[in-house]
């Protein structure tokens, strides 16, 4: 048979697991990020517990309810959204959002699968609405005041296609969605903190229409590009040509002038041969009778009478002179 002390060591193990066990059962903790709701068969009781650490509950009848107080994370559905200047675009969105009122997120959505399919029909809804206000250059560009950047090659597209001004941009459709969306995710509990566009991509009907636009822009400034060049060369032609008769007139000029100036020292020279004295004038009257006869009598039939000048050498007898004698006749 069992011992007193034996008896009294069994109820109290039995009375310290009976303890630990109500313990168990009447107490629930809170870590730094979670919030509870108290729930009495299904409906919530008292408010919500936010204090992170030890509380009581009613055992077996109450239960707890965890809902994180930590920023959320929304990944939004790649869509297709048209803007205002009627081009459709590809857009993903994400967003942050937390929990504000737990009782009052607990009553309407229970968890947060509830709450993130609620998020994408609001969420989606209001982005679609705000960039089917604006133009996609809005949607593009982050602000107003920010300048793309455009190197030299690039420079002569924008110069003969200017960009649209840009009135407000990307961040402030953003903040236009939060704010018109938060009011009706106030009345679930859910505080929307952001939303930004993550990613935009072009429709395909609207990227081969981009790209026929560029390569007709592109074929535009090489048609540019080659008129000029055809103008360019034609002007250097042009000068070419110019400078070229200039070269050539004053080449001549200054033939003829060197011409002129050896014909008339030739012509003095010849003079003054001519003058030097009759026989020597009479030979050179010869000389030049005799070069020219190639010239006026080759291959050609001339008729000439017999008192012509230029017969005058050919028909005309020299006579010969006697040699005086050396030694004088005797009388």
């Amino acid at each position: 048979m069992a011992t007193p002390s034996a008896l009294r060591s069994v109820g109290l193990a039995v009375l310290i697991l009976l303890a630990f066990i109500g313990f168990q059962v009447c107490t629930y903790s809170i870590n730094e990020y979670e919030q509870v709701i108290l729930t009495q068969f299904g409906k919530p009781v008292g408010e919500p517990v936010t204090t992170a650490g030890l509380h009581f509950k009613l055992p077996l009848i109450q239960t707890v309810n965890r809902i994180d107080k930590r920023i959320l994370e929304w990944d939004g559905h790649a869509s297709e959204i048209p803007t205002r200047d009627k081009l459709y675009i590809i857009v993903d969105t994400f967003g942050r959002w937390k929990i504000k009122d737990p009782l009052k997120f607990y009553i309407t959505m229970r968890d947060e699968r509830s709450a993130l399919s609620r998020l994408d029909d609001i969420l989606g809804s209001e982005v679609r609405n705000a960039l089917a206000r604006h133009d996609l250059i809005e949607i593009v560009r982050t602000d107003k005041t920010r300048k793309p950047a455009i190197d030299e090659s690039m420079a002569e597209i924008v110069d003969a296609n200017p960009l649209p001004p840009i009135k407000i941009g990307r961040a402030v459709i953003e903040r236009d969605v939060v704010n018109e969306a938060s009011p009706k995710l106030e009345q679930f509990g859910i505080e929307l903190l952001d939303i930004r566009l993550m990613r935009i991509n072009y429709n395909q009907r609207v990227t081969t229409k981009i790209y026929e636009r560029m390569i007709s822009e592109r074929q535009k400034i090489a048609s540019r590009f080659r008129s000029e060049g055809e103008g360019a060369a034609a002007k250097i032609l042009g000068n070419k040509e110019q400078e070229l008769r200039r070269i050539e007139s004053e080449a001549y000029r200054e033939v003829q002038k060197i011409r002129g100036e050896a014909d008339a020292k030739a012509a003095s020279i010849y003079a003054a041969a001519y003058n030097s004295s009759p026989e020597a004038a009479s030979f050179y009257q010869f000389m030049r009778t005799m070069e020219s006869y190639p010239a006026v009598l080759s291959g050609s039939t001339l008729i000439l009478s017999t008192d012509s000048e230029l017969l005058r050498f050919l028909k005309t007898t020299t006579p010969t002179k006697t040699p005086p004698p050396t030694n004088p006749p005797v009388p």
